[in-house]
């Protein structure tokens, strides 16, 4: 379980405690049952990343909602793939590719659910720029109708490993990626992706 969880688990814990001290059972069993949830919606999976150069792979656990032109009019023109994560996903970011972080802009906003296209100029987000060796990419953290906090754990400047956790958005949200035009999409809509493991797409060096 990720360190940013332990509250949410801790105090619906110590209060299930406090009342079954006093003998109110039923609201216990429900204090419990929710720092279960908890526990269960922060956790950490350990994983193991293998893989070939100039890959990228999912940046979080999650549905396929969206894959598009950022300018459907521009040839051009960056793709965006959008990551729908419900409750049940694990909710920890990781890099797409290794590289160094060169920008990280916060930028507040609405909190409409999390599905709708326009939530990635409208809600809450924090984009994370990742310069790599061949090519450079974006990741935007999402809040959704229910996540209220977004964190980062990294700064401008530091480098991150393939795969290698950055950050987590708090309950149910959402996390695009935005790829050069030169990176051939592996993914379609409607597929499950696994944070650090399903391979987005490869850098087209032809």
């Amino acid at each position: 379980m990720v360190r940013d969880g332990i509250p949410f688990v801790a105090i619906p814990a110590v209060l299930a405690l406090i009342l079954l001290g006093f003998g109110f059972w039923a609201l216990a069993i429900i204090l419990i049952a929710l720092a279960l949830f908890m526990a269960y919606f922060f956790r950490d999976p350990k994983r193991h990343f293998v893989f070939e150069p100039n890959v990228v792979v999912a940046p979080a656990d999650g549905k396929i909602t969206r894959i598009a032109k950022l300018d459907p009019q521009d040839a051009n023109s960056p793709h965006v793939i959008s990551i729908f994560l419900s409750v049940f996903d694990v909710h920890i970011n990781r890099a797409p590719i290794a590289g160094r972080i060169t920008d990280i802009t916060y930028t507040k906003g609405r909190f409409l659910i999390a599905t709708r296209e326009d939530t990635s100029l409208v809600n809450e987000q924090n984009a994370v720029t990742i310069q790599g060796q061949n090519m450079t990419v974006v990741c935007k953290q999402i809040a959704g109708i229910l996540a209220r906090r977004i964190v980062c754990w990294k700064r401008s400047g530091e480098s991150v490993a393939l795969g290698e956790k950055f950050g987590l958005i708090k309950f149910s949200s959402r996390t695009d990626l935005i790829l050069p035009v030169n990176v051939d999409i592996a993914v379609q809509v409607g597929a499950r992706v696994r944070g650090g493991l399903t391979v987005i797409g490869k850098l087209n060096q032809s």
